[in-house]
């Protein structure tokens, strides 16, 4: 596959993403709420949560943002719902090393998220896309305090 047809495919899955997000609404009962805030560019996310021991048993996002930022939610939600924090917090550092390195390889266990890869291309636009795995950060460890990525 050309890097060309591998950036359609990416743009495809981020769109999809952000038209039809997945795990939308709030989670009842939510074992941990927390709200986010991207002043830049006016991004505003909550995420709830329960929590089952160290599982992620549900997990959902309420909010306004862009296609990055929504996309995002609706992917972490995906990718960590069944997972132990633990595991959150692996994957939470890998999409953060693959969003903000050049040079990072894409691990196979991120899934579609590998489609916000090309964020690190547009630093700006990391904020957007690591916003709500902040803000699910804060609700596992209790913050309550909103989330902001500046």
């Amino acid at each position: 596959m050309s890097s060309d047809d591998l950036r359609e495919l990416y743009q495809e899955v981020i769109l999809d993403h952000y038209k039809r997000p997945r795990n939308r609404g709030k989670v009842s009962p939510a074992t941990a709420v927390s709200e986010g805030y991207n002043p830049l560019c006016g991004d505003r996310v909550d995420v709830s949560v329960r929590l089952e021991g160290d599982i992620v048993a549900d997990i959902a996002f309420e909010g306004v943002g862009c296609a990055i930022s929504t996309a995002s939610a609706s992917l972490m939600t995906e990718l960590v719902k069944g997972k132990s924090i633990d595991e959150f917090h692996r994957l939470f550092q890998e999409f953060r090393t693959v969003v903000t390195q050049p040079e990072a390889a894409l691990p196979d266990d991120l899934g579609d998220l590998a489609a916000l890869a090309g964020v690190r291309e547009h630093p700006v636009r990391i904020k957007c896309a690591t916003l709500a795995w902040h803000t699910l950060n804060a609700a596992i460890a209790g913050d309550k305090a909103p989330v902001q990525t500046e």
